[in-house]
Parts: structure tokens; sequence; C-alpha cells
């Protein structure tokens, strides 16, 4: 799995599913169940810890900040940053998550994961969107990454404490 930079430089592509676009509630109650807030950005304002900028989320400590245009992907993968990252970097986290390919990968497989929580999501939109924002996985899609070539990603999630051996995330922090 490899990100480039996202394909659109003022809002979403058409088609994206936004964090304008789904129900605050769950998105509240997932952030909520690991410790983690949301702040959310006025239309047209920057967002601050953004990496690629604006409409992509940001993060900062132990916040993710999006706008009513930020992908719900990007403001996942921004969350599962924050929550595989050790306690050290996470408490100086400001922009750039840094980490290696193995934690990148991780981070990928759990926002996919999460989405499963997001009752307008769910991990087939999510994937879908991942590839329409121009995410490159080995495989050609990231559904065919998760299903086929993320082994190794699950490993790191289970060997990190974040994922059970049945597959379902354990809502904690790594190192918490």
């Amino acid at each position: 799995m490899a990100m480039s930079a996202p394909t659109a430089a003022d809002g979403a592509p058409a088609g994206v599913l936004c964090l304008g676009d789904i129900a605050a509630a769950p998105l509240a109650a997932l952030l909520g169940r690991y410790g983690i807030a949301l702040a959310r950005i006025a239309d047209g304002a920057p967002i601050a810890g953004s990496f690629w900028g604006a409409p992509e989320a940001g993060v900062s400590g132990r916040t993710v900040r999006a706008r009513a245009d930020t992908p719900v992907h990007s403001l996942l993968h921004e969350l599962c940053h924050i929550i595989c990252m050790p306690p050290a970097r996470r408490a100086v986290l400001d922009r750039d998550a840094g980490g290696d390919d193995a934690e990148e990968c991780a981070v990928c497989y759990l926002q996919i994961l999460l989405a499963d929580c997001l009752p307008d999501v769910g991990r087939a939109r999510l994937m879908r969107d991942m590839d329409r924002w121009g995410c490159s996985f080995r495989l050609g899609s990231a559904a065919r990454w998760f299903a086929a070539d993320a082994a190794d990603a699950r490993t790191w999630l289970l060997d990190a404490g974040l994922l059970g051996h049945d597959g379902r995330p354990r809502f904690r922090l790594r190192g918490a």
C-alpha cells in the first residue's frame, strides 16, 4: 500500500462520502470509544494539522480536525494514525503522523474495519472512496488489498493489541 496525494484540491470529488453526509452521533461514539475528539472546522476554513491540506483531515494530539467536505476515509485514516502510533509520538503529534510502512498499512486496515462502526459508511463504501480519491494499493484496489494482501497489517494490529483474534477492533490506543 502506498498513499498518494489526494486528487482534489478544493473539496472531495463527486461521489466521495464526506463528514457532512453522515450522522454525527455514531461518529462521535466511535471517536469517544478511543478518547479522541473531533474538532469540526467551518466550511472553507483551513484545517490545522492536515498533512495534505484541506479538505483532508488534520491531527494534533488526540484531536482529529475536519470540515463538512472532508472525506470520511480521510477522517478515519487520521483517527487510525492516532490509534496506531505509540504514546510518545501521540503526545507530540501535530500534522505528520510519522511511522513506517508497516504502521501505515495497519492504519489503512483499521480504518476499513472501523468504517463498519458507522451505519452510513461500511467497509465496501469506504474502500470504493479510497480508490476514487487516489489511494494506491499493491493489488490495484483497496478491496483487493484488504482481501488478499493485508495479512501483515492484520498481524501488526494483533501484535499491537489493537485487534482481537476475532478480527474486531479492541477500541484502545496503542500502548494504553
